[in-house]
């Protein structure tokens, strides 16, 4: 590296952490665990956020390939294994850009004061899915006046709102009472399910893992960036969910529109300017998050299709700046597909709906990287590792195996229905269907690869 070539500090890797990671829309989500959602941040940062960024900062610094975790699978257990956290870790993202899509009539319906029949609400969704995919064919580094205003807009929403909250509350009261009691786990299978937000945020952070070669001492720089980064995260988050818990009681939050009804009811405001400005920039960094996960997912996706693991169709490079359009394109493919059925789908949530399958199939990607970091430290221990996680083998197990029962666990409270009322099976049941189908199309992928190749 030339010696004059401007180093990475560590405020720069923390920052980008936080660009990357943090995202608006899932706080509402997070508040709708109620109180109790306190006592998850501290215990899911020990139990996960730790052990996980120690693991990702071993892993992206030893195996610093473009497949990231796909490559670190692959190497641990073969291309088959592979393949399925390429198809998951892909998979996730249309999905997560239809639930993103399915959000943005109403939005609009607040600024402009309309509510838009279904025939004109399904074709704004295409618009906003046909909006990132376009953008996507671009390298990031024409979009970072988009990257670096959706990250400035998404903290300061986060304020806006934590003070807010803190003004209603010495003001007016709280929505939700706190006691002692509430503060404890609740058991209540509604908010169970949406642990699984929590360790959505904190998904993500080996991204910073790329910017090895840039910084002045990565062994220190990377697992503090990703440490103070989630904790950074987790207390944004935390700031935004009380005001959220202040304005609206913990059962008739809107995993959607929570924030912006948060907002509307803390200010007194229900309309007007103030409001307008607040559902727009809101907007936009719904697609500060496609834009800026778009990059590694369709990398990835590319990468492994070039390896012979996933359809040809992702391999299609541009050739005027080497993106990976035919990733971008499937991408826009599925989601918009996803949005045309979704006035059919028997669920009034459709915004969780969608963004909690594409829950289930980012947990699943990451679901072999914990058994894959004990394979490597075993069959690969003589590569060099420029940080290397300290420790016996029976800790380095016990950091290994407590954030992949964490994940088992909470894909189990999201896409398993854990009672038969119609309430819960109208919620639940989708998820369900959907993720069973993820894992038979990613299966079948999978086989007829195998069977190509022995052509």
């Amino acid at each position: 590296m030339p010696e004059n070539k401007k180093k990475f500090k560590l405020i720069d890797a923390i920052l980008t952490v936080i660009c990357v990671v943090f995202v608006a829309e899932a706080a509402a989500p997070v508040a709708a665990i109620g109180n109790s959602q306190y006592f998850w941040w501290i215990f899911l940062i020990i139990a996960f956020l730790i052990p996980y960024g120690l693991i990702a900062s071993e892993l992206g610094t030893t195996y610093d390939g473009e497949g990231g975790l796909y490559d670190w699978v692959r190497k641990a257990f073969g291309p088959k294994w592979g393949a399925r956290v390429a198809w998951f870790y892909w998979i996730n993202y249309p999905l997560w850009l239809a639930s993103l899509a399915v959000m943005t009539p109403d939005i609009l319906g607040l600024v402009f004061g309309v509510e838009f029949s279904t025939f004109v609400s399904v074709l704004l969704q295409l618009l906003f899915i046909a909006i990132v995919v376009f953008i996507s064919f671009f390298p990031a580094s024409d979009s970072t006046l988009i990257l670096n205003g959706s990250a400035v807009i998404k903290v300061g929403l986060a304020l806006l709102l934590g003070g807010l909250g803190i003004y209603g509350a010495l003001t007016k009261g709280v929505a939700n009472e706190y006691t002692f009691s509430s503060l404890l786990p609740s058991l209540n299978l509604h908010s169970l399910s949406f642990i699984s937000v929590i360790i959505f945020n904190f998904l993500g952070f080996e991204v910073i893992c790329t910017f090895a070669d840039d910084m002045e001492n990565p062994k220190k720089q990377i697992p503090q960036s990703i440490i103070i980064g989630g904790i950074v995260i987790a207390a944004i988050y935390i700031i935004s969910a009380f005001g959220i818990g202040v304005a609206i009681p913990t059962e008739e939050i809107s995993t959607s529109s929570g924030l912006i009804d948060s907002i509307q009811l803390l200010s007194g405001m229900q309309t007007g300017l103030f409001i307008n400005i607040v559902a727009i920039l809101f907007l936009l960094t719904l697609f500060g998050n496609m834009i800026s996960w778009a990059f590694g997912v369709n990398s990835v996706a590319r990468y492994a299709a070039l390896n012979d693991e996933m359809p040809k169709v992702f391999s299609y490079t541009s050739k005027k700046n080497n993106m990976p359009i035919g990733a971008a394109i499937m991408n826009g493919i599925v989601a918009a597909v996803v949005v045309i059925i979704s006035p059919f789908i028997p669920n009034q949530d459709i915004f969780w709906s969608f963004f909690a399958l594409n829950l289930v199939t980012l947990l699943l990607s990451y679901l072999p990287v914990f058994p894959a970091f004990l394979k490597l430290r075993k069959v690969d221990g003589k590569t060099k590792r420029p940080f290397k996680v300290s420790g016996s083998d029976n800790l380095l197990k016990l950091m290994a195996y407590m954030p992949m029962v964490i994940i088992i666990i909470s894909l189990i409270f999201v896409a398993v229905p854990l009672s038969f009322d119609p309430e819960t099976l109208s919620s639940t049941l989708p998820i369900t269907i959907g993720a069973v189908l993820s894992i038979i199309i990613g299966e079948i992928i999978i086989l007829v690869k195998k069977i190509g190749s022995k052509k």
